[in-house]
């Protein structure tokens, strides 16, 4: 290396140390005899600082002088900060570049294009289809919780580059995607299948009712987005006043949402009860409680592997506090916590800052919750709900457990 290029690197250095001095300690500094006594432990960490810099910088210069290729300064910046998350090897962890950060803020209660399936990132760091959304091309291609995807349009992705991933997936209505799924075939071997699907306009709606042979409710919650909860207290109220008996509340597919939402609804379904509680790696507990007033009938909830996260904190609360019965198969099993951060030139971070549990204690991570009634669904069954009540088993268990509840 040159002496000019030696000297290059260490005025960069040195103004990067200032700048770190300046922006990222937060040191007290003890002045004798106009001199900065500087104590062992802001030493310590800027040495730290500096020598963590330094490397970034020694390498920056050795790709720029060595290679073949141009260079593109902001895909290595891009690059540099997933690493960083990347690195903590927790699959809902992400930095996001601004173009992804954009596309997963489309809000949940408004319609764009794509193919309705929700994934989250397995810890196998392939990506994992939690739910199709009903009557989406994704559930009419027979896409099932559970399925990896692979590929998007023969490009390979993982869970660490999912949300480029659902970038892809999303795009303008009447256009084409191709999918390549593994999934586990009931013989437990994997199986390749390559899924072709036309885009169309995915309208959410998170929040279906009716009644069932004249005084048993049945409300189905497809998600928990910022509008469900006053969607469900206006279905519920709608119910109420048409003499229900008793309800019958769906949460299979549901991967779930706003983790406050389903807290709001366990709300409306508990007496003064706790609902869950987080803790953080220092140990420090947030609890979320019930009010005294419920809706006071009997209950029966229906869960299956597609019931994640919200959901599962809706099914805890309702099971822990015996208020009503889970009727289905084991849910998902996500017990963690996110939360977003946005940066200042429109990227992002999501973040995993706290686990859940039940009123009981119990981390379900992994887990999930067991139905008190196990039910599976007969193979041959289309679809779930009350379209398809006449060849839902598990529906129909679920109205047959409540008539012995009335």
């Amino acid at each position: 290396m040159s002496k000019k290029s030696i000297i290059g690197i260490f005025i960069a250095l040195i103004v990067l140390t200032n700048v770190v001095t300046f922006t990222v300690t937060n040191f007290i500094n003890v002045k004798m005899d106009n001199k900065v006594v500087i104590t062992k432990e802001e030493y310590d960490t800027l040495s730290k600082l500096y020598e963590e810099n330094s490397k970034v910088i020694m390498v920056r210069r050795a790709l720029e002088d060595l290679y073949l290729r141009d260079i593109d300064d902001q895909a290595l910046l891009d690059g540099q900060l997933k690493g960083m998350v990347d690195a903590l090897e927790d699959p809902y962890s992400v930095y996001m570049t601004e173009s992804e950060y954009s596309s997963f803020n489309i809000n949940t209660d408004g319609v764009y294009g794509g193919v309705g399936i929700i994934v989250t990132p397995g810890e196998d760091n392939f990506i994992t289809v939690v739910s199709p959304i009903e009557d989406t091309p994704g559930e009419r291609a027979g896409i099932k919780t559970g399925d990896k995807i692979i590929k998007v349009d023969g490009v390979e992705y993982f869970s660490s580059n999912m949300d480029e991933a659902v970038s892809v997936m999303r795009g303008e209505p009447d256009t084409d995607v191709e999918l390549t799924i593994l999934r586990t075939n009931k013989e437990s071997k994997n199986e390749t299948i390559v899924i072709n699907l036309t885009r169309e306009i995915i309208k959410l709606v998170s929040v279906k009712s009716d009644v069932i042979n004249g005084d048993i409710g049945y409300i189905r919650l497809t998600s928990f987005d910022k509008v469900t909860t006053d969607d469900f207290r206006n279905h519920l109220t709608e119910l109420e006043n048409k003499n229900i008996k008793g309800l019958v509340l769906d949460l299979r597919g549901n991967p779930g949402g706003l983790l406050n939402v389903s807290t709001e609804i366990a709300d409306e379904l508990l007496g003064e009860e706790t609902i869950v509680y987080t803790q953080d790696k220092n140990g420090k507990r947030n609890y979320a409680y019930s009010d005294k007033d419920l809706f006071d009938l009997p209950l029966v909830v229906l869960i299956n592997q597609g019931s994640a996260s919200a959901s599962e904190i809706l099914a805890g609360a309702i099971k822990d506090n015996e208020r009503g019965t889970l009727i289905g198969t084991t849910t998902f099993g996500k017990g963690v916590v996110q939360t977003l951060r946005d940066l200042p030139d429109g990227t992002g971070l999501k973040v995993t800052i706290s686990e859940y549990f039940t009123p009981n204690g119990i981390n379900i991570h992994g887990v999930g919750i067991a139905p008190d009634v196990e039910v599976e669904l007969d193979e041959d069954v289309e679809g779930i709900g009350l379209d398809f009540i006449d060849v839902d088993n598990q529906l129909q268990k679920a109205i047959e457990v409540l008539r012995e509840k009335l």
